[in-house]
Formats: structure tokens, sequence, C-alpha cells
């Protein structure tokens, strides 16, 4: 049975990153990994290229967290976005942000992000232990003991940054809450976050890969309105994703109706009274061309007229009444039910974890089992696109690593 200071279950960013600050203060650390290779879902961050936080204000990511910002921000302060683009460039790495504020490294390969973190793991003498599926976990007033496939191991102190349950090929398939639920550690409901969502019968199919930047949504329940969004949306063969509807899906529901604006910000009787008075200026004209001065594609525009039982050829002094409704509607509020969210092979997060009321947001400490600390997405935590959520794994696993430097002094140890 082998003896360290520090065992970190989990060898994905915060794994990592938690295990290279705690072994910074001369801890001997321990990182198991279940999978062959460290790093699985980092090498798929951002498409591969690994978009890894955010340019904007500190300040300003607590917004982008759902409601657990407030509970996120000593972690975000103790390691900000300047810290971690400054590790990386000190390291060899430099970081470059868009206009949009994302950070990518410059190289735009995230293969090149975890050979900085293992580079630097093996400079720290961590030792990381790949292709060994934790068994099982037991807590004795000294520590910890861990069972793998291959092996047993103890240490005082244990820290479980196992992911979520998204990319289950990555290895992330929720192992961390079945070790939280055996040690004691309440866990929330969890479910997909950041997915893409299924349409009932989606009549844009043919029309995939059409993008809308920054346009307006609402998602309706049981016939009221439950939330307003505005951003990009993406038409995939099966319904709708891109950041807008990605951002938006933690809160999404089976059955919940989405109404997309496909002119903007005008509201459907600010749309309705334009439309009449273009077409009333305009008798000679098909409808088709009237549409085609909104900013519609030109494939959207003659679907849209479609779906409204509108010909195609259909001038404006034939245009009806009730035909104007119709039109109206489909461009301003167009509906769409959503059969399920997408599941956890093509969410980029999950939502819930283990719960932030059970953790020291100061620590990352366990509140209940003395020495067991958590960071990254095992906890109750999902961010929004946009590097926020691997600013959130290396933050708390960066304020981790301070809340076990600061007990283990406490306690006499390395």
């Amino acid at each position: 049975m082998e003896q360290y200071d520090i065992s970190v279950i989990g060898a994905g960013p915060a794994g990592l990153f938690c295990a290279i600050h705690a072994s910074a203060h001369g801890s001997r650390v321990l990182l198991i990994e279940k999978m062959d290779e460290p790093g699985k879902k980092l090498l798929l961050s951002g498409t591969g290229q690994c978009n890894i936080t955010h340019a904007g204000e500190m300040r300003d990511f607590l917004s982008h967290y759902g409601d657990h910002g407030k509970w996120l921000k000593p972690a975000l302060f103790s390691f900000t976005n300047k810290a971690l683009i400054a590790f990386f460039e000190e390291l060899g790495l430099p970081m470059q942000a868009e206009e949009n504020g994302k950070v990518f490294p410059k190289t735009r390969q995230s293969a090149d992000v975890l050979a900085v973190l293992l580079k630097e793991c093996k400079a720290k003498g961590v030792e990381i232990r790949c292709g060994e599926p934790v068994a099982g976990i037991s807590h004795q007033d000294k520590g910890f003991e861990i069972t793998t496939s291959r092996a047993t191991y103890r240490s005082a102190v244990m820290v479980i940054t196992t992911g979520g349950s998204s990319y289950p090929k990555t290895g992330s398939t929720g192992d961390g809450y079945r070790f939280c639920e055996s040690l004691g550690q309440p866990v929330t409901e969890i479910a997909p976050a950041l997915t893409p969502l299924l349409i009932r019968n989606f009549p844009f199919a043919a029309l995939a890969g059409i993008s809308f930047e920054q346009m307006p949504f609402t998602v309706w329940r049981s016939g009221k309105k439950v939330s307003e969004h505005k951003g990009d949306v993406l038409f995939t063969h099966l319904g709708l994703s891109g950041p807008g509807i990605l951002d938006a899906s933690r809160n999404i529901l089976p059955d919940d109706l989405i109404k997309l604006s496909f002119v903007g910000t005008m509201k459907r009787e600010e749309f309705t009274a334009d439309l009449a008075s273009r077409v009333q200026e305009n008798r000679t004209w098909q409808v088709s061309t009237i549409l085609a001065a909104y900013p519609i594609p030109e494939r959207l525009n003659r679907k849209l007229l479609k779906i409204s039982d509108i010909p195609d050829d259909l001038k404006c002094n034939h245009f009806s009444a009730e035909q104007r409704t119709r039109l109206a509607a489909n461009c301003t509020e167009f509906p769409s039910t959503v059969t399920a969210p997408g599941g956890y092979a093509v969410a980029m997060v999950t939502r819930g974890g283990v719960a932030l009321d059970g953790v020291n947001m100061k620590t990352m400490e366990s509140k209940i089992v003395p020495g067991l600390y958590f960071a990254g997405e095992v906890l109750d935590i999902d961010g929004d696109t946009g590097g926020y959520n691997l600013q959130a794994a290396f933050s708390t696993g960066y304020l981790a690593a301070e809340g076990i430097r600061k007990r283990l002094e406490e306690k006499g140890l390395p």
C-alpha cells in the first residue's frame, strides 16, 4: 500500500492544475486517471483549439454561471483569467484573444495546452497513474484509502476532479458522483448542459448550417414565457444549436416551446406594421421581394413563405390580411417544440453535481468529510460557452490546492 500526502482522482484540467499547485509546496501528490491517457476531454475543447478562458473583466464572469456565479467568486478571483494566461505564456505557450473575447493558444492546438500541463506535472514531481479506474474509496481518521484496478493507495487529503457525465467516451461517466455518495457527500440531480436542442418535426433540416448572429428568442412552458435570450443560433439537421442555444439549454426541458425571431429585435406588432406599409407602397411587387428586404437568408425566405402557405409568385395586391398575420407570426415568433435537449454524448458540460452548500467556497473542502476537496465540473457548476467552464476548472483547481496547503500546514505535514 503506497502512501501519499495528496491524491487527486481525475486527470482533466482541474485535476492537473490542482496537482501542479499542490505539489509546488513540497507535498507528494498522486494523480489517478482511469483512461489510458490524461486530458482526453481537454483535447476536444473548442473543437480541438481549446478556448481556455475569456478576456473580459472578472467581475463580469459571475453572470455566466447561472445562479452559481456568486459561489464561484472566491475561486475566480484567487486565480483570474489574466493569471491563467500568464501561467501558460510563462511556460512558453502564448495566448491570443479574439474580438469576441475568447482566448485561445496562438497555436490553436488543445494538445499544446495539455503538453504544458503534463510537462509541469513532471517538473513538480506529480505521479500520474493512467489506466487505473478507481474501484472504491474509504475514509478514516487518518485520511483516505483508494482502491484501483491495480493497487491501493492512502493519502491524508483527497481531491475529486472526475468531471461530469458529458462526452462519456473521454472518461466522464459520473464516477465522481458515485464516490461522493459513498462518502456521504450530497449530489444534486444532473442533466446535460451546453447542448443542442432536438426539435420535433423540425422544418429547417434542409437548411442545416445557416446561422444567425444575436438572434432574439424566448422559451415558453405550459403556455407561459419563462425566459428571454439573445445569442448566435445555428440550424442543424435535427434542430437548434449555436452559442445562444447552448447557453440557454441548461434550463430547457422536453416539450418547451422556443420562439425564434428571424427579423432581429423587431416585435411582432412592429414587423406587422412595417410589412403592411411596404406592401401598400409596392402593390405590384411579389411578397417574396418584400420579405427579401429584411435580414432573412434567401433559402429561409422561401421556406417561411411555404410554411405560411404563401405562393412564391404572390403579388402584394393579392396579399390577404390573414396571410400577413401568418407570415408576421412566423418571422418574429417562429414556434419550435423541443423533443429533448441533446444527451451526454453531445453536451459540452453537465448541469448539477456536488451540492455547493456542502462545500466551502473559500477552500473547496467538503463541509462534511474533512480532507475531501473538489474542483472542476464535478461540482454543481456549469458556465456559458466562451471559455468560462475551463476558467472555472483551473480556478477551482488552484483554490483547492491552496486550501490543501493551508490544511497540511496546520497539521504539520509537508
